[in-house]
């Protein structure tokens, strides 16, 4: 009996030391989840300052890797309808000088793939890897302050492919205007004094360069682990409406660790030329010509899920 009584008082004695040794671990790491927030913090003070200092920044985020993507009516690539596996990339880098006086803002978006895919048009459509996505857009933008929020501008902005039908279309503006930021991560341009050259190898008459107003806006936001960036694009033509032109991209980049994490990426492009040269190139000698008036001007879309990796 007292055997007992003694093997039951060491127990509850060990029961009681290891309830309390685990509320002493529990104890020491929330301790410790402070300390490391507290260190987070501090960075985060730092990563300001660093870039609230004068001088260029350069940086860059993207998908790299593995994703499945669909595109419909992308009149600008060779296939503009298809579904896929695929490996590739498309990245965003950019370069920034925000000076006292001026600014000068220089971005660029590269979105390039090589699939295995279901080409929705060709139902006897070739083995192995070739280029699917091909999207290439650059633009420079330059402005002296007229006050904080105020500035007066010049724009370039480049948009082609590059793999397949380089610049054909390809499409310049050169413009000048005002930039307008009215709150912080928003840059919104718009140059009333826009030139839109367009490019094209085939000659025809679909593709005309004119004169109109450009939009081009721009909104950046990192939050809770996410990056995000979407951009607007537009050219209004004062010749013709048919001229006329818009895209606007979005993507969105999750961080899981270190800078490895998972993005996506969706494009929509609204471009009557495109679509007429589109049906010009697929409709068979002996048909009507196809014409501004009489092509259905299909929304374009294309989007894409992957790895990222924050450059």
């Amino acid at each position: 009996m007292k055997n007992l009584a003694c093997t039951l008082i060491l127990l509850l004695t060990g029961m009681a030391s290891f309830g309390q040794t685990l509320e002493e671990l529990k104890d020491l790491k929330k301790q410790k989840e402070d300390s490391v927030s507290a260190i987070q913090g501090r960075i985060d003070d730092l990563n300001k300052q660093i870039d609230a200092f004068p001088g260029w920044k350069i940086g860059a985020f993207g998908t790299i890797g593995g994703s499945i993507s669909e595109f419909n009516n992308w009149y600008a690539q060779g296939f503009p309808n298809n579904s896929s596996g695929r490996i590739g990339i498309t990245i965003n880098p950019y370069a920034r000088l925000d000076r006292e006086k001026f600014f000068w803002y220089n971005n660029a978006q590269i979105n390039l793939a090589w699939t295995k895919f279901d080409d929705k048009d060709d139902p006897a459509d070739e083995e192995g890897f070739r280029q699917s996505n091909d999207v290439f857009n650059l633009s420079s933008l330059y402005g002296y302050k007229l006050s904080e929020k105020l500035a007066a501008s010049a724009l370039m902005e480049y948009r082609t492919t590059l793999l397949n039908n380089f610049n054909d279309p390809g499409y310049l503006d050169l413009g000048v205007g005002v930039t307008w930021k009215p709150i912080t991560n928003l840059v919104v341009v718009i140059h009333p004094l826009n030139y839109n050259f367009v490019f094209s190898k085939d000659g025809n008459d679909v593709f005309e360069s004119s004169f109109g107003t450009k939009i081009l806006a721009t909104y950046e936001k990192s939050f809770s682990g996410f990056d995000w960036k979407s951009t607007f694009s537009g050219f209004q033509s004062y010749k013709s409406s048919n001229l006329s032109n818009w895209t606007w991209t979005n993507s969105l980049a999750y961080k899981v660790w270190n800078d490895i994490g998972l993005g996506f990426e969706f494009g929509l492009r609204d471009n009557k030329q495109e679509a007429v040269n589109f049906a010009i190139q697929n409709t068979p000698d002996t048909d009507p010509t196809p014409t501004f008036d009489s092509v259905d001007n299909k929304l374009q879309t294309y989007w894409l899920f992957g790895l990222t990796y924050d450059f």
